[in-house]
C-alpha cells in the first residue's frame, strides 16, 4: 500500500493512514497537513471539512491544531455523516481520546463495550485498542476528537 501511495497509484483511506501514523509512531496530522501555518494564519483560516478518498465518503476531517511536541496533542473536528460506521484500528500505547460531539449524538465503540455520547458530553478512552464510531441516525453528527500522545523520555 505503501508504494502504491507513493506512486500516486491509490489515495490512502483515513482507516490506512490511522494505521500508517501508528506504524511509525507519529501523529495522524502530520500527514493532513500540508505545512505547519503560522498562528496568525491559523487563526484566520477557514477550511471545508473533507473527506480523504472516495472510500471516506461517510467521514469528513478537519485539523483544527496539528500535533505540537510541546503540548503532545492534536484537534480535529470530524463529520459523520448519516449511516457511517468508522473503524479505527488501536493508536500506539498511551494515546487518549478526548470525543466531545458539538451536534448529534455519537456511538463509540471502545474494545468490546459500546457507550453512547450526546452533544455538549465528553468521552475520554484509552485507544490503544480497536475502537469504532457510528452514527445511525438520519443528520450528520459534528464532534471534536483532541488526540493525546503521551510524552515519551
Amino acid at each position: 500500500m505503501l508504494g502504491q501511495i507513493e506512486r500516486g497509484e491509490s489515495s490512502p483511506t483515513i482507516a490506512t493512514l490511522w494505521k500508517v501514523a501508528t506504524g511509525f509512531e507519529v501523529s495522524f496530522s502530520s500527514f493532513v497537513e500540508e505545512n505547519q501555518a503560522s498562528l496568525p494564519s491559523l487563526l484566520h483560516r477557514k477550511q471545508k471539512l473533507q473527506g480523504m478518498h472516495q472510500d471516506d465518503d461517510k467521514i469528513r476531517v478537519l485539523s483544527i491544531f496539528p500535533f505540537d511536541e510541546k503540548t503532545g496533542f492534536e484537534v480535529f473536528i470530524i463529520d459523520l455523516l448519516p449511516g457511517c460506521l468508522h473503524h479505527s484500528p488501536p493508536h500506539q500505547t498511551g494515546v487518549i481520546e478526548h470525543i466531545i460531539p458539538i451536534s448529534g449524538q455519537i456511538d463509540i465503540q471502545v474494545g468490546d463495550l459500546w457507550h453512547q455520547v450526546c452533544a455538549h458530553e465528553g468521552f475520554r478512552f484509552a485507544a490503544d485498542v480497536s475502537h469504532t464510531y457510528k452514527n445511525d441516525s438520519d443528520k450528520s453528527v459534528l464532534f471534536h476528537d483532541i488526540i493525546f500522545y503521551e510524552h515519551k523520555t
